[in-house]
């Protein structure tokens, strides 16, 4: 517990690796929701960072370059990686949005272009229905507004209001090389406002 959160009736703490917040009073203990008995501490990507020195020596833990704007209102979500590689064609990403996430992230690399959005509204609305915990997108997006009213949590380059084609090109489940960081299917995903964590495992936190 921090000095700042001391003497107060109830703080909101974001808590990272979970599905949802919850509110917590100065205890830990769930305010409001009696029927939520789960607790986690609040725990950064940062604090990760720090807690893991030799999983980032050896390569096991990387992060991800600051390249990326943060939209969607969970701004932080973890899950296992499923990847996807396209370039200016969306298909694929909606095929995959189309299942059922179980708390999975997917990672699109779209060759970090700028000159189209391939991932829009209706496939994030699909994506949060269908329980993804979060959308990586090495390119660019579209529909902000609508995106940022999802419970979902996105990470794209930027916004752009043309749309990508919808042939199914591309790759699926294999690796990836984004913002400095080779990523592989299975892999675990961490996101938070200071950044985007990559693991080989999943950490115990």
């Amino acid at each position: 517990m921090t000095t700042t959160d001391a003497g107060m009736d109830a703080v909101q703490k974001r808590l990272m690796f979970e599905d949802e917040c919850i509110l917590v009073d100065e205890t830990d203990r769930v305010v409001g929701e009696g029927e939520k008995k789960k607790k986690m501490a609040f725990v950064t990507t940062a604090e990760v960072c720090d807690a893991n020195q030799d999983l980032i020596r050896s390569g096991q833990l990387r992060a991800l370059q600051p390249s990326f704007q943060i939209y969607g209102r969970r701004q932080i979500f973890s899950g296992p990686v499923v990847t996807v590689k396209v370039f200016e064609d969306n298909g694929l990403i909606r095929q995959f949005l189309e299942e059922k996430g179980n708390g999975r992230v997917l990672v699109v690399d779209g060759g970090g272009s700028l000159r189209c959005a391939i991932l829009g509204g209706n496939p994030v609305v699909q994506a949060q229905n269908n329980g993804w915990a979060g959308i990586i997108v090495n390119g660019c997006i579209r529909d902000v507004d609508e995106i940022n009213g999802c419970d979902i949590g996105v990470r794209a380059l930027a916004s752009h209001p043309i749309k990508a084609s919808k042939k199914g090109l591309g790759e699926q489940r294999v690796p990836l090389n984004i913002a400095g960081t080779r990523i592989c299917d299975g892999e675990w995903l961490y996101a938070d406002t200071d950044g985007i964590l990559v693991s080989q495992v999943e950490l115990s936190v």
